[in-house]
């Protein structure tokens, strides 16, 4: 499989939901595989809230493939051998596009905590415009995971005859109080690191030392997307082979993974990307702009693939499952699909569980599945 990265550069200024405006930006991809005569083999994959776009694949000299290498590539689930793959860095992650960390053209200084928030639909407003200018009008289908899930819904409500195929994964139709709580460990953990300068740090110290707000904030995020089953599992209550019972500081082995998981983090990924990404998690709602949710999901003219994992603590299947209700309740029931899988990894089973429903999938977008 051949990984093609690049960057394109949009000088028409775009119009946020805020009321902002960014007068010009960025937006790195990568694509996977080539298009067909009709040009009716395009897959757009959407990211998470750390992912990027390095969907698949290893680049020269990486140990590690991939986010969803798993799911996308050659002979793999959405197959590159038949599909033309694209993924799109958001704005505002830290992996390319316009982010916090650019310079704004209008005062030639970083944006720092002056960039807009953003909103889902302007994310996917840019990577529309992406998509034109590489002469890509329509797509087979549209296919992602929790923040990226959120993507997907809105192109099928916003952009209702764009995508033959919308699957959203581990994702809600809006934010609940118990995500945002999370996120707001986040948020207040990384202000109050008094490193983070109120957004006025060198990313070079971030990423030589790291930021012990940032890492505290992630271990909260890392919490939620696992679940109680998995650290059972994984941990058990198990302690620390060379920490002391009785020591203050010792640790168990889920304290222990944490820490790492939690203290390496900074060191990858920057501290207002994280910031601007949770606060654009928190406002998602698909009925924005005055719709109720039925208002917003009858505009849909794809057909919606819903799929949820059992032991998902943050966007519980139960609110997939309205999602569901509402399509068939306006008479939708033809074009959606929904299923639950069982899992008790927690959130992220969407990404290391892929072996559980990626032939449900793969039957799907290869149109072998019919209503």
């Amino acid at each position: 499989m051949i990984v093609n990265t690049k960057k394109a550069t949009f000088d028409k200024p775009i119009y946020l939901e805020s009321g902002r405006v960014l007068r010009q930006y960025e937006l790195v991809y990568e694509t996977y595989g080539t298009i067909n005569k009709d040009r009716s083999n395009i897959v757009l994959i959407t990211h998470a809230l750390s992912g990027s776009h390095h969907v698949a694949g290893l680049y020269e000299g990486d140990r590690k493939p991939g986010w969803w290498d798993d799911l996308v590539g050659d002979d793999k689930y959405i197959d590159t051998k038949k599909y033309f793959c694209i993924c799109i860095n958001n704005i505002g992650s830290c992996y390319g596009s316009t982010s916090p960390l650019h310079i704004d053209p209008s005062t030639s200084k970083r944006y720092g905590l002056k960039f807009p928030v953003l909103t889902i639909s302007d994310i996917v407003q840019t990577q529309k415009s992406l998509l034109k200018s590489l002469n890509i009008n329509k797509l087979h289908a549209v296919v992602g995971g929790s923040l990226g899930g959120m993507q997907a819904l809105c192109y099928a409500i916003e952009y209702p005859l764009f995508a033959k195929h919308i699957f959203a994964l581990a994702t809600t139709a809006y934010t609940r109080p118990w995500a945002i709580a999370f996120n707001k460990i986040s948020m207040e953990a990384i202000r109050q690191d008094k490193e983070f300068k109120n957004g006025e740090y060198d990313p070079k110290d971030i990423q030589e030392n790291g930021l012990n707000g940032l890492a505290i904030g992630r271990i909260a995020g890392h919490i939620s997307y696992l679940s109680p089953y998995s650290m059972k599992n994984k941990f058990g209550n198990n302690y620390v082979d060379k920490d002391g019972l009785y020591e203050l500081f010792g640790r168990y082995e889920v304290e222990r993974y944490l820490e790492y998981n939690g203290y390496n983090f900074p060191l990858y990924f920057d501290p207002l990307s994280y910031l601007y990404i949770i606060k654009t998690m928190n406002i998602f709602n698909s009925a924005r702009g005055g719709d109720s949710l039925s208002q917003a999901f009858d505009k849909i003219k794809a057909k919606l693939h819903l799929i949820s994992f059992s032991g998902d603590m943050l966007f519980l299947p139960y609110e997939m499952e309205q999602i569901r209700d509402i399509m068939i309740n306006l008479g939708k029931k033809e074009q959606i699909t929904y299923r639950e899988i069982q899992s008790d990894y927690g959130h992220d089973a969407f990404l290391v569980e892929v072996e559980k429903y990626g032939k449900y999938l793969k039957e799907i977008i290869d149109e072998q599945n019919r209503f």
